[in-house]
């Protein structure tokens, strides 16, 4: 039930990476789910089942919008609620220069706050749950977007009380002054990694080491099994293994 509310009204729902299924609903699910059965075993002295299944995992992470629908606050129409697009002071806008900026004003203090900072002065936008303006305000955020680079609209509203940010890249990303401060990142001079999450103040983590080429350390799997350098040779020499081979 979770693809169908993403994305605009005008087209299908966009496949939302493996974040939903894979990730967040199994995954995530099943390290919680473990982390609870040894905390019920520690206490307990029992051990159970832990049974996580991506689509129970999925339906959870959409506890809130299910509880909406319930409600009659959440139309089942994409791009038409407030956290699907269709609010337009919860979105996505294009900027001059190709790039892309978001903003989250969905309280009244932040709305305000956006309201201000890039002049719009109509006074029907002050109504903001006016569903009837929304279309036109949407209009004036496009344009107005549209009249600065991505990196100009950071300079001017990085900070602010709007709840904006500039959509980056995931190379942009790891480049971040904000992700550099918290060293959120590290690298092996390839290619940037997510440091692991959360983190613990007695237990540091760390990334493990990259695994090697397949075959790389044949040799040393064989030496490990007890077999001599002699017997080695002969396998490679015959074909029964490949990989390098330890000189």
């Amino acid at each position: 039930g979770m693809l169908w509310p993403i994305g605009g009204a005008d087209r299908p729902p966009p496949p939302p990476l493996n974040l939903i299924g894979d990730f967040g609903g199994g995954g995530m699910m099943l390290a919680l789910g473990v982390v609870a059965g040894l905390l019920s075993a520690r206490t307990t002295g029992r051990g159970q089942v832990v049974d996580a299944a991506m689509v129970d995992g999925a339906a959870v992470l959409g506890t809130m919008i299910y509880g909406m629908i319930g409600n009659r606050t959440w139309d089942l129409a994409r791009g038409a609620n407030m956290l699907d697009g269709g609010a337009p002071f919860y979105g996505v806008y294009e900027t001059a220069d190709g790039g892309y900026v978001s903003i989250g004003s969905l309280e009244p203090q932040f709305y305000g706050a956006l309201l201000k900072s890039l002049d719009l002065t109509d006074p029907r936008f002050l109504k903001q749950w006016d569903r009837a303006m929304w279309p036109d305000l949407k209009a004036a955020l496009v344009s107005r977007f549209k009249e600065r680079s991505r990196d100009e609209w950071c300079a001017a509203l990085e900070g602010s009380d709007i709840c904006f940010a500039p959509v980056l890249n995931p190379v942009e990303a790891a480049r971040h002054p904000h992700a550099t401060a918290r060293d959120a990142f590290v690298t092996d001079g390839k290619s940037a990694m997510p440091r692991p999450a959360p983190r613990f103040s007695g237990t540091p983590t760390a990334i493990a080491a990259p695994t090697g080429v397949a075959g790389s350390d044949t040799s040393e799997v064989l030496a490990e099994a007890g077999l001599t350098p002699e017997m080695i040779a002969r396998a490679f020499a015959d074909g029964l293994v490949s990989g390098s081979k330890t000189s």
